[in-house]
């Protein structure tokens, strides 16, 4: 399973998570899956963490370069310069021997 890490802080929080919820059909369609952790910051509320599943590393990729989310970041409030990185997650990697 690929994972999108986006830290970023914004303006707002609730303007924020209005244009978040709102960008659910782009997300979608660039190859997101139902995966989806939000998280703030407990003393900066306004430091969003947020990490999505995706189908696959391409099309990862191609969303994180899209005009899309480009878009979508700004209308949210955006203050900062986002933190996005690409993970792959490591199945069991933690199993017992």
């Amino acid at each position: 399973m690929i994972y999108i890490f986006i830290q970023h802080d914004v303006e707002d929080f609730a303007r924020w998570k209005e244009t978040f919820d709102t960008h659910l059909s782009a997300r979608q369609a660039g190859g997101a899956t139902e995966q989806i952790f939000a998280m703030r910051n407990v003393d900066d509320l306004n430091e969003i963490t947020v990490l999505l599943g995706w189908l696959d590393l391409e099309r990862a990729r191609l969303f994180v370069q899209s005009v899309s989310l480009n878009e979508s970041m700004q209308k949210s409030g955006v203050v900062d310069q986002a933190e996005i990185l690409l993970l792959e997650e490591l199945p069991n990697c933690f199993d017992k021997h």
